[in-house]
């Protein structure tokens, strides 16, 4: 049995933040025409709202550009994905939420042209962020292949969201990010890390230079590095991951020895987890089946 999903991530700088949008369909368009049996394209965060300047101008430009789910660019990437037939993920926009809040928000569009998720970055990278955070995590499911979870940049430093997505049931994280310091290398490293203690897929696209450190990787359950970017520059890496991997690995264990999610018996007392006010119960503690 096999699950593939030919991936194209595109490790591109940012576009201007009021930059055409035909500029960005172009960029889809030859993605698309260059690697015809990509089936999902990830970009980097904010891709298509660039800023820059000091920090009271660089909000100032956000609350300009910021619109709500269903505005115009939405509509605009929902027509893209349809007219590509793709699954379509074109990293964060600055959303507008309903009472006037600045969300970095990751979206999903299907092949046939729809908004099926949005995650509101959960922890934004204080103080230099101006965005509020996002309450829930968020997947998304591919009919017939898999389910797929959402971690906007620094959202990987913390490892509870990987947690909560695998056990929500994602076999593959999407991790779009826009970092221009020297902390990739340690990101990297996170990347696999995650990967490892949750037996998932993680795939992390990086902006490209100038501004932009790169080194976008895709690891795989076991965590090692599938294929990655070997510097800053602006680059398109594919893969064909295939889901299947994360049932073996869960099932045969780490290299065959380690199977974390089937650590409890119903003998077990529940942990408590002081530090959430909560507490790992064996009853609840192994993830969401993946959709048949």
């Amino acid at each position: 049995m096999s699950r593939p999903l030919p991936l194209a991530l595109a490790q591109l700088p940012p576009h201007p933040a009021h930059a055409p949008f035909s500029g960005f369909a172009a960029e889809a368009e030859n993605l698309a025409a260059r690697f015809p049996q990509t089936r999902m394209a990830v970009f980097p965060e904010l891709h298509l709202c660039g800023v820059e300047g000091p920090a009271t101008e660089v909000t100032q430009q956000l609350q300009e550009i910021a619109e709500p789910l269903d505005g115009p660019r939405a509509r605009q990437l929902a027509e893209l994905a349809g007219d590509l037939h793709l699954w379509l993920l074109p990293g964060t926009v600055c959303e507008r939420g309903p009472q006037g809040q600045l969300f970095n928000t990751a979206l999903a569009f299907s092949p046939e042209g729809r908004l099926v998720a949005s995650y509101r970055k959960v922890f934004p990278w204080r103080p230099s962020e101006p965005y509020d955070p996002g309450d829930r995590f968020v997947v998304f499911d591919l009919p017939g292949t898999g389910r797929i979870g959402f971690a906007i940049c620094y959202d990987a430093w913390f490892p509870e969201v990987a947690r909560h997505l695998a056990w929500m049931g994602a076999e593959v994280i999407v991790n779009p990010v826009m970092t221009t310091t020297s902390d990739r290398a340690q990101e990297c490293v996170l990347a696999r890390a995650n990967a490892i203690v949750n037996q998932v897929h993680v795939v992390s696209v990086n902006t490209a230079g100038p501004a932009g450190t790169g080194h976008s990787m895709v690891v795989d359950p076991e965590g090692r590095v599938r294929t990655e970017a070997v510097g800053n520059g602006s680059t398109v890496l594919t893969d064909v991951i295939d889901l299947d991997d994360v049932t073996r690995v869960r099932t045969y264990g780490t290299a065959g020895m380690n199977r974390m999610w089937d650590q409890f018996t119903d003998a077990d007392a529940p942990v408590d987890l002081p530090l959430y006010g909560g507490r790992i119960d064996p009853a609840t503690w192994r993830p969401a089946a993946p959709p048949a």
